[in-house]
């Protein structure tokens, strides 16, 4: 009877397994543009501490009043934490600015390099752009 089950449910499983989408690590190259530099000056909304890169979304205010909402990878939590980063580090309605390298497809979402307070404090952000461009971005 057991082996009866274990038939049934050994290619099921299988077939489910190969119908979940596939979450990929992906290097620098992949999804970001290295001649895409740019900084952006913004406000923290939230900061997400995950695996395998950690994200930090913060709103841009445009010249015109419009607010773009930009998503920044940065790195896991255990290089931010070396890094000297801590929970507090980035809390809400921080202001900011953030030299990064956009996407690829052009959204609003970036590999993080560094950022800087309105204090002239500096955080690295532990993100693959630190180690596959050796240049700081500029606008």
């Amino acid at each position: 009877m057991y082996s009866r089950i274990l038939k049934l449910t050994v290619p099921a499983a299988m077939l489910l397994a190969a119908a979940l989408p596939i979450a990929a690590h992906h290097s620098f190259g992949a999804e970001f543009d290295a001649s895409k530099p740019l900084t952006l000056e913004g406000t923290v909304v939230q900061m997400e501490w995950v695996n395998p890169h950690s994200w930090l979304t913060i709103d841009v205010k445009k010249p015109d009043g419009t607010v773009e909402r930009w998503r920044l990878e940065g790195g896991s939590p255990s290089v931010l934490l070396r890094l000297g980063w801590n929970r507090d580090s980035l809390p809400t309605g921080t202001k900011i600015k953030v030299t990064a390298f956009q996407a690829k497809d052009g959204s609003f979402r970036a590999s993080t390099r560094d950022i800087e307070f309105p204090d002239g404090r500096h955080l690295a952000a532990g993100s693959s752009a630190n180690e596959n461009n050796n240049d700081k971005p500029e606008k």
